[in-house]
């Protein structure tokens, strides 16, 4: 079995101005394809081969890991944004981000000191761990799974995830991510698989 860099799920001009079709032609048809042109040729007539990505993620190590992990990880990030996103969750989230964080914005100051101040190259991440919402950072291509916490939401703060349309100003990505771009529907949807 073949991985396959999966169709972004809008058009790449659909999140301008605030993530520009350069970032998806180098971001998604450069970066992430090469994650999975380098998955598939590692796995190859190997004993992982015909594995599931879950699979990989749990098991390999390496550069297999990073290839597979980074596979998943822009594969999720993708669906965490839509256009004319941001605005606020509801229902069952937005109680579970009340009972946990105290409220959206609480959420909103926590999760951006997290994505701001993760070094190098990461992720912020919501995640579920032991019936809680949490907020988390990984470094390079890891994940929460390999810490026992299950993805809801994500934002890529690898550089080059946003050094074409904010350069190095971070925080505003960040901002711009929980304010404008952010798939509340994607999260509950998670939260619900989750549950």
């Amino acid at each position: 079995m073949s991985f396959e860099l999966p169709t972004l799920p809008y058009d790449k001009t659909a999140l301008e101005p605030h993530m520009s079709a350069e970032t998806f032609d180098y971001h998604h048809g450069k970066h992430h394809n090469a994650y999975v042109t380098k998955l598939n040729a590692l796995t190859e007539g190997s004993e992982w081969a015909g594995k599931s990505l879950d699979d990989i993620i749990a098991s390999a190590e390496g550069g297999l890991f990073n290839q597979a992990a980074q596979h998943f990880n822009h594969s999720f990030f993708w669906k965490c944004m839509k256009p004319a996103g941001g605005g606020e969750p509801t229902g069952a989230l937005a109680d579970a981000i009340k009972r946990d964080f105290g409220g959206l914005d609480e959420f909103n100051a926590a999760f951006s000191a997290a994505a701001a101040g993760q070094f190098g190259s990461g992720w912020a991440w919501l995640v579920m761990r032991g019936g809680k919402l949490e907020i988390m950072t990984t470094g390079n291509a890891d994940l929460p799974q390999k810490h026992g916490a299950t993805p809801l939401l994500t934002l890529d703060v690898w550089e080059h995830a946003y050094y074409v349309d904010y350069r190095n100003a971070r925080p505003k990505y960040i901002e711009t991510f929980l304010s404008k771009l952010i798939n509340w529907d994607f999260v509950a949807e998670n939260l619900g698989n989750a549950g």
